[in-house]
């Protein structure tokens, strides 16, 4: 699949391709009401990279990878939260659904 893929037609659930980390890497970007998040997966692994342009050292193409993470920087700074794919600090802060109970 080339480019964007927008799954439902509407916008709510778009798949953004991020390469670099890996050929064909995607992202997810969700619009909810009141506000848009961006799944960044392994695009960007911690917050502090975004701004950084920190890469891990094993990625597939290094120019991918800046392009991918300028990418999703573009959208922050238009207003979507990234939700990145190894940042525990971020991680632990986010609302977890509850767990569920176990019938005894």
């Amino acid at each position: 699949m080339e480019g964007e893929h927008d799954l439902y037609g509407d916008g709510s659930v778009v798949l953004l391709p991020t390469p670099g980390h890996t050929p064909g890497h995607q992202s997810l970007r969700l619009r909810l009401e009141g506000e848009e998040l961006v799944l960044c997966a392994d695009a960007c692994y911690f917050a502090d990279w975004m701004d950084s342009e920190e890469t891990p050292p094993y990625g597939f193409d290094k120019h991918q990878e800046l392009a991918s993470l300028r990418k999703l920087r573009s959208l922050r700074d238009a207003g979507s939260r990234l939700i990145f794919g190894h940042d525990g600090e971020q991680w632990a802060a986010l609302p977890q659904a509850p767990r569920a109970i176990a019938a005894s």
